[in-house]
């Protein structure tokens, strides 16, 4: 069954047939979208052939993906995906809200979001038989890439700016892919790894440039639609999704994965997404405030490196995502992603700043009045604190040190 139709390009509407290799619009670059071909998929499954599936990942939508069964089980290629969603009483008295979900995604195989992009994107490459993948990264798109390659013998080139996060790079690394630094920040590796794909006939996973990795970010919008929204409770209100955003790819996929679950009537109404960026990094945030799509750089300056991107590469998108379904921006400084790092940590959710400027993007919605206590709320984690320990270490007071001895044990007690 071919379950998609071509792509379609999100600015001018030109379509172009599934068969081509093709990454953005010829004719004014935009960002391409996969049509699926919901009609024949609505005529083929009903919602319970979906969820009574067995597969723990995110294999288990496979009739709703653009690829064909990629090969692999038994590695990390299949156990992307289907991350738990938690819900801490703690955080929900604090916050005062009645319904509160926290996704954590650093419970992936490489420990972020970008598994689920990735291992489509590896199912990509073997349906036409790519030689090697390559990918621009701060770090986590490249360990997924790495990750999802080296478990079905992939070959696989990753550029990252050399400040990248050391345990970053040494993922990478210990994956065997082959790691080029650049001298500059992730834009610049983002267009080398443009010219290299060209010249060298490579195929380009770039994020907000290959239409496959929206493919697979929209998969967490399936699991939060399945463990959320058909267990039959009916809420007041629209779920609103929180998440981080830097080139705008991982909302531009949540909101395709609704889209399609509406399309195929499984859903009822759009949730509400929230799009948070770090102050340092709002180009998306800045287009939004001032209704308009036209996406200006900025020069990114923060400690979520995992969203710190000047020239957002899926800006219109990502903008849409937000005005099209009645959800906001929010925009966090570096000291409030530190303040939710500790926050999330005493619930035992251990999240990379990237990841908890989402909460710190729920909590500024909260007192702006944009959320209230009757909102069903779910905050998407992006990625495993053990990602950035420098973040996590300067976001908490060093730990004590004392003598061996019982005495200095009860003197520091009793300070």
């Amino acid at each position: 069954m071919q379950k998609f139709l071509g792509y379609c390009c999100s600015i001018c509407k030109t379509e172009y047939a599934f068969s081509q290799l093709i990454y953005t619009c010829p004719k004014d670059g935009g960002n391409l979208d996969v049509v699926m071909d919901t009609v024949s998929i609505r005529k083929r499954y009903e919602i319970s052939d979906i969820i009574s599936r067995n597969d723990s990942s995110l294999w288990r939508y496979l009739p709703l993906l653009p690829v064909e069964d990629p090969g692999g089980e038994g590695t990390p290629l299949r156990t992307a995906g289907f991350t738990p969603l938690y819900s801490p009483r703690q955080l929900q008295e604090n916050l005062g809200l009645r319904e509160l979900w926290i996704k954590d995604e650093g419970r992936n195989p490489t420990a972020s979001f970008k598994d689920r992009a990735s291992a489509i994107v590896v199912g990509r490459a073997r349906e036409i038989q790519a030689e090697l993948i390559v990918t621009a990264s701060t770090g986590n798109a490249g360990a997924a890439l790495a990750g999802m390659t080296a478990a079905v013998g992939q070959k696989s080139v990753i550029f990252a700016p050399r400040t990248a996060p050391v345990a970053k790079v040494a993922q990478l690394l210990v994956f065997g892919a082959q790691v080029i630094l650049v001298d500059g920040n992730y834009d610049a590796a983002f267009d080398l790894t443009v010219k290299a794909a060209e010249e060298f006939g490579w195929y380009c996973r770039n994020t907000g440039y290959n239409p496959f990795t929206v493919e697979g970010k929209k998969t967490a919008s399936f699991e939060i639609w399945e463990a959320i929204m058909t267990g039959g409770t009916k809420y007041q209100k629209p779920l609103c999704v929180f998440v981080s955003v830097g080139d705008g790819n991982i909302i531009s996929g949540i909101h395709k994965g609704f889209k399609d679950l509406l399309a195929l009537g499984w859903i009822e109404q759009m949730p509400r997404l929230f799009g948070v960026q770090a102050e340092g990094s709002a180009a998306i945030a800045n287009a939004f405030f001032s209704n308009n799509e036209e996406i200006f750089p900025v020069a990114a300056n923060t400690i979520a490196d995992s969203i710190s991107v000047d020239l957002p590469r899926d800006g219109v998108r990502a903008v849409r995502a937000v005005t099209q379904t009645g959800g906001s921006y929010e925009v966090v400084s570096d000291q409030e992603i530190l303040n939710s790092i500790v926050a999330l940590g005493k619930v035992g959710i251990f999240a990379e700043p990237a990841g908890a400027a989402a909460y710190a993007g729920l909590e500024k919605a909260i007192l702006g009045g944009r959320i209230s206590s009757d909102d069903p709320v779910v905050v998407i984690n992006t990625g495993s604190g053990l990602k950035d320990v420098r973040a996590a270490t300067s976001a908490v007071k060093n730990a004590p040190i004392i003598e061996p001895s019982m005495k200095a044990l009860r003197d520091l007690l009793l300070k």
